[in-house]
């Protein structure tokens, strides 16, 4: 088994077990710095990038991924690491898009992930 597919594995389980948001996003961001020196989940909140779960040092400019929802880019993956795995981060990024949602306007509209 990759260290990749262990990655998403871990991340499934951690979607499966059904937690709030907070706690998702913190224990993706976990699983995710066992390869990666830093990574962080920023939300997109009244236009701008506000800096949310984190792990690591922050050594060196992150590779940044979008993570969107219904079109929109709700939030951004980041990372530093010497080696990307762009696929797996691609993945995880729709994986937890909707736990993303800080400064969402649902419309008066129910709404869970």
């Amino acid at each position: 088994m990759s260290a990749s597919s262990g990655a998403l594995e871990a991340i499934e389980r951690i979607l499966d077990r059904g937690s709030d948001a907070d706690e998702v996003l913190r224990d993706v961001v976990a699983v995710l710095h066992s390869d990666y020196s830093w990574v962080g989940i920023s939300f997109v909140e009244e236009g701008e990038l506000v800096l949310g779960p984190a792990l690591g040092d922050r050594t060196a400019e992150p590779e940044r991924i979008p993570i969107s929802y219904e079109n929109n880019v709700v939030a951004e993956l980041g990372v530093t690491a010497e080696e990307i795995d762009r696929a797996l981060l691609e993945r995880v990024a729709v994986l937890i898009a909707p736990y993303c949602l800080v400064g969402w306007d649902t419309g008066g509209e129910a709404w869970s992930p």
